[in-house]
């Protein structure tokens, strides 16, 4: 048995695996919220520009795009496990976040097949700020260094 351990040793033991917790349920959180009625209003399409659902009256949501943010929130728990997985989380789920909002910039509010998410202009702009907040929690949020496991 050695006579160091990690906060990584333990799941979200870290404070980037907390931070990508964290995230992740936020993102649950969203999912579910896209289905409660009340919390959304509409109809509910399943996927693409015809679902007339808004979460909170303001973001378009569709079944396809809670089922998105439900599965993003489960993959930032299950990195919450290990602080390299939390980091990349956090890191390339920006950039999939960055991608999104230059997508939206071409199909936001627009009615046509590629918009299949769907988005509308507030969607869009939410994408960027995430893109920017996680790249960023990612990056600032420092592994935590090997300590000796004090003697009890």
């Amino acid at each position: 048995m050695s006579d160091v351990t990690t906060p990584t040793d333990r799941y979200a033991g870290s404070s980037i695996q907390k931070v990508s917790l964290l995230v992740g349920i936020v993102f649950l959180l969203v999912g579910i919220a896209g289905f409660v009625p009340g919390l959304t209003t509409g109809d509910l399409g399943g996927a693409g520009h015809g679902s007339m659902a808004m979460l909170l009256g303001l973001f378009q949501v569709s079944v396809l795009h809670n089922i998105v943010h439900l599965l993003f929130g489960v993959v930032g728990l299950l990195a919450a496990g290990y602080a390299t997985g939390s980091r990349m989380y956090l890191v390339l789920g920006g950039v999939v976040y960055f991608v999104l909002w230059v997508y939206g910039l071409f199909t936001a509010g627009h009615s046509f097949g590629a918009n299949f998410v769907p988005l509308n202009w507030a969607d869009n702009w939410l994408h960027l700020v995430l893109s920017i907040g996680m790249v960023a929690l990612g990056v600032v949020f420092p592994r935590e260094r090997r300590r000796p496991v004090s003697a009890a």
